[in-house]
């Protein structure tokens, strides 16, 4: 079984688990995805570098950020924070601009404390990933999106908190289809916390 399908099954054990879960304390945190610690909007630039021919994307890129062992029934070690991300723009490819949108999960570990004006973090997850478009092999135009990377949130004098970060980004269908010509790409993200 490949890593990709594995962490599918995974995911979805640990999903009907929580929907199964007796003591509703998982679904109380289901409950807690209305309540983010941090809001987010930024803007996300990427560019692929296998295969040929390579392509270049943008996206507007909604962020909700959260203590991790609020949403997840375990106990966690302070400086991790789990985030969703929802994105939505556009890829060029072959001289077109075509769709390109993700929902993406990650969790990001602080490696400063909370008062500092740098904090810089690492994160890893994974999402699924719509690309109006296939290269050549690719099989499938919804595929999962693993993806890691490291960043920094910034606290300006006046109090704005500011991140921005950076992430080799991966797609393929995980095998799941015969045809699976996955695409590596590396991307930057800039914006902001309200």
């Amino acid at each position: 079984m490949s890593l990709m399908k594995a962490g599918l099954c995974y995911g979805l054990l640990c999903s009907g688990l929580l929907l199964l879960d007796p003591s509703g304390r998982a679904r109380a945190g289901w409950r807690q995805l209305a309540q983010p610690e941090r809001l987010g909007l930024g803007l996300t630039w990427g560019h692929s570098y296998d295969p040929s021919p390579t392509f270049g994307f943008a996206q507007l890129t909604g962020v909700l950020q959260y203590d991790y062992d609020r949403i997840w029934p375990q106990r966690a070690p302070e400086p991790l924070r789990f985030k969703l991300e929802g994105s939505l723009g556009f890829a060029s490819y072959r001289g077109d601009d075509r769709l390109f949108s993700s929902v993406n999960m990650l969790a990001k570990y602080y490696l400063a404390p909370a008062e500092a004006r740098f904090r810089p973090y690492l994160e890893a997850g994974i999402g699924l990933i719509y690309s109006d478009f296939q290269v050549e092999g690719q099989g499938l135009r919804v595929n999962f999106n693993p993806q890691a990377g490291f960043g920094c949130d910034y606290r300006s004098p006046a109090g704005t908190l500011y991140f921005a970060n950076f992430r080799p980004h991966h797609l393929s269908n995980g095998e799941f289809y015969h045809d699976n010509r996955g695409v590596n790409s590396v991307l930057v993200q800039v914006g902001r916390y309200f």
